[in-house]
């Protein structure tokens, strides 16, 4: 069994923060302290996952704009992968947020890289779990990314939206519609 936990003491603010430092390339990052401020304002949600025993599981960091939810950020504690923990969090994630559409990036597995293996197995992972691609492709500080979302297509306007309103004009600038 698995919990989210919006509120947390300073070990597992700790443990979120080592997890999101260790868990996604350095170009892909915000500094953890926009994420912060961003919680504060009330337009990012830092949520930590925590198993039946207790034990920090994982993270879940997204970003909030009107009726739209972007998975900002996504990832399970090394020693607790391959345990389901991944499908039931997103599962949770998807119930907790019914009512809006809940949106991802991930990176585009068609485009050659070393870590391609890894790129089918998050998309497989992510189809499996009833998320649609869109019809577009989009650059995330020139990194080639698809969409997909959960609960109703979204427009690129809409997605772009997001980080326009909750990040900043010039942090919008660095996503891009490929087509």
């Amino acid at each position: 069994m698995l919990f989210i936990k919006e509120d947390f003491d300073e070990y597992t603010l700790s443990a979120l923060r080592e997890l999101y430092e260790d868990a996604f390339p350095e170009d892909e990052k915000k500094p953890f302290s926009v994420i912060l401020d961003r919680r504060e304002l009330g337009t990012v949600e830092l949520l930590a996952l925590i198993d039946g025993a207790g034990e920090f599981s994982g993270l879940a960091i997204t970003a909030k704009h009107r009726e739209l939810v972007l998975l900002d950020y996504f990832a399970i504690a090394p020693k607790k992968r391959g345990k389901g923990i991944g499908t039931e969090a997103l599962k949770m994630l998807q119930k907790r947020y019914t009512g809006s559409r809940f949106v991802l990036e991930i990176e585009d597995d068609a485009v050659p890289a070393d870590n391609t293996r890894d790129r089918i197995r998050r998309k497989h992972f992510y189809l499996s779990c009833g998320m649609e691609i869109m019809p577009y492709r989009i650059s995330l500080f020139g990194i080639e990314m698809l969409i997909l979302t959960y609960g109703g297509p979204v427009k690129f306007d809409e997605y772009h939206g997001i980080y326009r309103a909750v990040y900043s004009e010039e942090l919008a600038r660095n996503v891009r519609l490929l087509g």
